[in-house]
């Protein structure tokens, strides 16, 4: 599915970090934010707008005021009357400071939206924009089921009907926690991993075929559900093939790529008598070993090479 194009108004990061309205633009609170930047107008304050980029929110600190109270009253006018003229989402004063009358009298000119935090700028800049960017994320939607086994963020991929819910239920039953059902938004967060979650409409619900929609939250407790995860390892579940070629070894894991983000990830093929729950646990299991930098396979291959290398030796010397 294609990636989504996402913004965030102005009025949920108001709410969300308490700021003070110290001059409202018009509908100041649809204002949409489109991107993650946040900027210091260091040298826009200086008279130097090339490259100026008006999308952003601008924040004032202590430095910004301290070089725009060394300004003559009219070069004040000029700066902020220029900066203003850009149509800006916003500006941010930080530390509680007080904002310089010309600023103030520029932002009612031309409508602009002036706030005021007590955060200290550094600790504030990098929250908005955490913020903004857990907000304005790429983010897609997959179907599919997730999980979390022993700590490990599972999504099972299939067609449908191969059992994707039923393993899921089985797992439930065995203490693990599931995330989503049939389908599972995946956004890339700030440290480059992927984190799924349920969409609100169907969190904590599941569909088993024979019995309909279940709420796996009332069911099995709330110790059955969680909200998010990331995602560790892709599970794609496929009808067995009797001609099909299966990885018995594992020396070399295949990757399954999504928003950019290379993800682990196996094939496990379903028929009767398969216990898909206890695989999926040992495929979780497995992935968290490599991680921590074992590998089962390669050890077994390393060793076998090994005591070969040591018959044919033996050989040579008789």
């Amino acid at each position: 599915m294609a990636e989504n194009s996402r913004s965030v108004k102005l009025g949920e990061i108001i709410q969300e970090f308490n700021l003070e309205v110290l001059n409202a633009g018009t509908d100041f609170e649809k204002i949409p934010l489109y991107t993650v930047d946040v900027s210091r107008p260091g040298l826009p304050l200086a008279g130097f707008f090339q490259h100026f980029d008006a999308q952003r929110l601008l924040l004032l600190g202590r430095t910004e005021n301290a070089f725009v109270e060394e300004m003559p009253h009219a070069q004040r006018l000029e700066i902020f009357g220029k900066m203003f003229s850009y149509d800006l989402p916003g500006i941010i004063v930080t530390r509680g400071l007080d904002v310089c009358p010309e600023c103030l009298e520029k932002a009612r000119e031309y409508g602009c939206t002036v706030l005021r935090t007590p955060a200290r700028t550094s600790a504030f800049m990098s929250a908005l924009i955490a913020s903004l960017y857990n907000r304005l994320a790429p983010q897609i939607t997959r179907s599919g089921v997730m999980m979390e086994i022993y700590g490990e963020g599972v999504m099972f991929q299939g067609e449908s009907g191969v059992g994707k819910s039923e393993v899921a239920i089985e797992l439930i039953k065995r203490g693990h926690r599931i995330i989503a059902d049939d389908a599972v938004e995946i956004k890339k967060t700030l440290q480059g991993a992927l984190e799924a979650q349920a969409p609100e409409l169907i969190r904590y619900y599941m569909e088993l075929r024979g019995i309909g929609v279940v709420d796996v939250r009332r069911l099995f407790g709330m110790g059955a559900v969680k909200d998010k995860q990331e995602i560790d390892l892709i599970v794609n579940l496929e009808p067995w093939n009797d001609h099909a070629v299966y990885d018995r070894l594992g020396l070399e894991l295949a990757h399954t790529e999504i928003l950019g983000v290379s993800v682990p990830s196996i094939t496990i093929p379903v028929k009767p008598g398969r216990n898909l729950a206890s695989i999926v646990e040992v495929a979780a299991m497995n992935n968290r070993h490599r991680k921590m930098g074992h590998n089962a396979a390669l050890e077994l291959t390393q060793r076998m090479d090994q005591h070969f290398e040591l018959l044919m030796a033996e050989g040579e010397g008789k």
